[in-house]
């Protein structure tokens, strides 16, 4: 029988897959080294096991004892199920920054999650580094990790994901493309190819508003270079002590934006479903592909999976909020909007006052108005404001006596650009109808947003 004793033995072993359709333009062969396929959903679980069983051997996690550490999320899930198997409680201090869900995923392993602000020094007491530093010290029978100066995070590359990737590409690998974060998984797994073969070029991705590339160029910790970013999974605002910079050859920086596309190009072109650094990763490597020849196989790492990113970068609202997302038509703005965003809509029969409610209640400021199911006019907030400010008892009377003209209808593949000759003075939004039948409205508003 071929039986795991426990999920820390599924571990590791992760696929190496072939790029196809995103990496077409490209001369050589592109490798995903695919991460999520550990049971944490991510290659942190390596690195999260391997700090575990150091700090055992080393006595400075006893039995019962609590594990801290400061995390994005996934190292948290990594120990978390560490924790499970082994005994221990788990404190995780994350930052605002990170998505929900990777915080309701470490609650759901049982570990208690305290949420830090994102936007200050790491030496501040409100950092998430600090409060797990100070925890540590005020927690009985606990250790703090360290993920970013513990050297048993890159020890674990060294150990398992360069073997596997030498393995796995007999040898033949060429380049590695990786997201810089901790610097753990660069470093260790660098340190292995490098001892195999020398002349394997090391590529480091990082994001604009981190330090780690100036620093890696320079040697000059440059905190002007710091400032807020939306990518998760990779850059830094200090450097961590896993950090060996003489095994990588070369820092890339992409944007937000650029990451979060290609992320999503991953999901619809190749069927993996992953997390944000892993777009960042594939994005560094096609800025960086005028270096690339024929016959050079290229490994890239993808860190994590795309679940917990499914209110983020896989949703189009927020896409969109940010100007991530290229918007072209009415059909689009519709597209970015929340499920259960959907038309308000009355009918000539009730009153002025209650569409006035209904327009507070939904914060809108057009109406349809609806009879048996068809479009017959609409009211707005300008239109009533002068009529009520004239006769303010105009609340009482129905709609039907201050019913405006019908809306524009569009079609649903409209362009934006063609949008401002139907929103005019006069008419502040338009009407689409979906295959279903469903009508939807666009105000300037929506433009004026999708237009950044």
């Amino acid at each position: 029988m071929n039986i795991k004793n426990n999920i820390l033995e599924t571990i590791g072993n992760t696929p190496l897959i072939k790029l196809n359709k995103i990496t077409k333009d490209l001369p050589c062969t592109v490798l995903a080294k695919v991460e999520y396929f550990n049971p944490g959903n991510s290659i942190k679980d390596r690195m999260a096991v391997k700090m575990v069983e150091v700090a055992e051997k080393e006595g400075k996690l006893k039995p019962g004892g609590t594990i801290i550490e400061g995390t994005s999320g996934n190292t948290g899930m990594g120990l978390a199920l560490a924790a499970i198997i082994k005994g221990y409680k788990c404190v995780f201090v994350t930052t605002d920054k990170q998505s929900k869900e990777k915080a309701d995923v470490m609650k759901a392993l049982g570990a208690d999650v305290i949420v830090c602000p994102t936007n200050v020094e790491p030496e501040d007491p409100q950092s998430y580094y600090s409060v797990a530093a100070r925890l540590a010290t005020e927690i009985p029978n606990s250790y703090h990790m360290n993920q970013y100066d513990n050297l048993a995070n890159r020890e674990a590359h060294y150990e398992t994901t360069g073997p596997e990737i030498w393995e796995q590409t007999d040898g033949k690998i060429t380049h590695l493309v990786c997201a810089a974060g901790t610097g753990g998984t660069i470093t260790g797994t660098a340190m292995y190819l490098k001892e195999k073969n020398p002349d394997v070029k090391i590529w480091a991705v990082d994001v604009y508003g981190s330090l780690l590339t100036k620093y890696f160029k320079t040697g000059e910790v440059d905190m002007n270079e710091v400032h807020p970013y939306f990518s998760e999974g990779l850059g830094e605002d200090f450097v961590p002590n896993n950090y060996d910079m003489s095994v990588i050859d070369d820092f890339v920086q992409v944007t937000d934006k650029d990451g979060a596309v290609m992320t999503r190009k991953l999901a619809k072109e190749e069927g993996i479903f992953c997390g944000y650094s892993a777009g960042s990763c594939i994005q560094g490597l096609m800025q960086l592909k005028d270096s690339l020849k024929e016959d050079d196989v290229v490994v890239c790492i993808l860190h994590d999976h795309g679940s917990r990113y499914v209110g983020k970068i896989y949703n189009d609202q927020w896409m969109l909020e940010r100007g991530f997302l290229e918007v072209k038509t009415f059909k689009d703005i519709i597209n970015g909007r929340s499920s259960t965003h959907q038309l308000v809509t009355v009918t000539p029969k009730q009153t002025v006052g209650e569409a006035v409610e209904l327009m507070k209640k939904y914060d809108i400021e057009h109406l349809p108005v609806m009879q048996n199911n068809e479009l017959i006019g609409a009211i707005s907030d300008n239109g009533l404001f002068q009529k009520i400010f004239s006769n303010p008892d105009l609340k009482n009377e129905t709609i039907e006596s201050v019913i405006e003209p019908l809306l524009p209808i569009v079609s649903f593949d409209t362009p934006i650009e063609k949008l401002k000759f139907y929103i005019t003075k006069d008419n502040g939004a338009v009407l689409g109808k979906d295959e279903a039948g469903m009508y939807h409205i666009v105000t300037k508003y929506d433009v004026i947003q999708s237009l950044g």
